[in-house]
């Protein structure tokens, strides 16, 4: 990849995979017990959830060079395009969306994003354990 570090996609990934594990809320009441309901609320998407606003800041923090990258790589992870279409996908990112503009909301909605960006990368032979050992 020419625009995005790997620590910059490892962080996304990570973000999204936290994002992505979230559920819609069993009730409305946020005034339980912890210990009572097994810490399940940190599972629960609220409005005013940390996660999404860390992976939205993530992505709108990138300028629109690494957008398309990471579109073009999530494409690439979900199997719309092969490694050997790597120009092509770049360019469809950017066809998409030129200025990137609407590009983190698209990241945001797409489901299983983490792993998409995980098999993206592994599609053009980036291995993540160089930076999930750095994080022990």
């Amino acid at each position: 990849m020419k625009y995005l570090s790997g620590e910059t996609v490892f962080y996304i990934m990570m973000k999204a995979r936290e994002f992505d594990v979230k559920v819609e809320p069993e009730s409305m009441d946020r005034d339980s017990n912890a210990s009572d309901d097994g810490c399940l609320e940190i599972l629960e998407d609220y409005a005013d959830d940390p996660t999404a606003a860390e992976l939205l800041e993530a992505l709108t923090d990138l300028n629109a060079d690494q957008l398309h990258e990471l579109v073009a790589l999530v494409w690439l992870g979900r199997g719309s395009f092969s490694k050997d279409e790597w120009r092509e996908a770049k360019q469809a990112a950017y066809d998409a969306d030129p200025s990137a503009k609407s590009s983190p909301s698209y990241l945001m909605g797409t489901p299983m994003l983490s792993d998409f960006i995980e098999e993206g990368l592994s599609e053009l032979g980036v291995s993540i354990e160089e930076f999930e050992v750095g994080r022990l």
